[in-house]
């Protein structure tokens, strides 16, 4: 019976100067640098091998420099014979899923995550919205938080449902404050306030999901070739109106993260390949479900690790 495998890509977060560098001696590999450069008539790969890592954690940097890594490692594992049944992403990474399932092509998903950014970037002012990440908790109970402190400080949501017990909220920045002090007070092991530049995942953003819209209607998307599981519904989603739709929603919806792992597995994946720089989702998904394997790929080493493994 043959082992059912999903691709899946970190969001941001996970840049870091360097990413990459390992896979450039190919020269199909250096191509997808040179391409997003030309894109975006930007010297984005110099940033992604050179840094300063303060400017590839811009949002507007770090979109689409992780859209390139996580593309051309896929490109690779695809060489090699490995093939995705399904695929997801976390948030941004959901746009090298959809790269992978050929719903977009490289150059137009690179300029829609670089002007996502942008869009994300101006849509709250600077500095007055923000995340926190709430441990030990269950959903139901922080739903109850959050929709209390918005009756009475500010708008705060439940942003990202990762795994059991790890669930980021996203809002004003008085509505998270106010949102961690009564978790905890409600059993909520810890609240951790997180280093980011809006509040992504919340009704806040709702104008950038506006110019997501407009941006998207004069993008070509075509039906995916390998079914893509939703943030927005943690369903598996092939046609490519729906998904235009659920990439617009995204923007302000809650990351179904822990609930797509689950869709995946019951749909039969036995092994879960993250690509792209880091092992957070290794973790997420290990979290969710001991039973699987998970195969982190984000440098020529784990690469071939992966590749040998899969070959047994």
């Amino acid at each position: 019976m043959k082992t059912k495998i999903a691709f899946i890509y970190p969001g941001q977060g996970s840049q870091t100067v360097g990413m990459g560098e390992s896979f450039l001696e190919d020269d199909t590999s250096r191509n997808f640098f040179e391409s997003a450069d030309l894109a975006l008539n930007l010297e984005l790969s110099k940033l992604m091998l050179e840094g300063p890592q303060e400017e590839l954690t811009l949002t507007y940097h770090a979109q689409p420099a992780l859209l390139t890594v996580s593309s051309m490692i896929t490109e690779r594992l695809i060489r090699a014979g490995i093939r995705p049944d399904y695929t997801a992403g976390h948030s941004l990474g959901e746009y090298s899923a959809l790269v992978t399932s050929n719903v977009l092509e490289f150059p137009t998903a690179v300029n829609i995550v670089h002007k996502r950014g942008l869009f994300m970037n101006t849509a709250f002012p600077a500095g007055e919205g923000t995340m926190a990440a709430i441990l030990g908790m269950e959903s139901d109970e922080l739903e109850k938080v959050t929709n209390e402190v918005m009756d009475t400080t500010g708008i705060v949501q439940l942003a990202n449902l990762n795994c059991p017990g790890q669930i980021v909220i996203s809002g004003t920045k008085a509505g998270v404050e106010q949102a961690c002090l009564l978790a905890k007070e409600r059993g909520a092991k810890r609240a951790i306030p997180l280093d980011v530049s809006g509040p992504f995942h919340s009704e806040l953003m709702r104008p950038a999901s506006q110019d997501l819209a407009k941006e998207l209607s004069v993008s070509f998307l075509l039906d995916a070739k390998v079914p893509v599981v939703s943030n927005v519904t943690a369903k598996a989603e092939t046609n490519a109106t729906q998904i235009q739709d659920l990439l617009v929603r995204q923007l302000y919806s809650p990351v179904l993260w822990e609930q797509s792992v689950r869709e995946m597995i019951d749909l039969g994946v036995t092994v879960f390949i993250e690509i792209g720089p880091g092992k957070v989702l290794s973790g997420l998904v290990k979290k969710i479900d001991r039973s699987v394997k998970t195969l982190p790929v984000y440098d020529l080493e784990s690469f071939e690790k992966a590749v040998e493994e899969l070959a047994k």
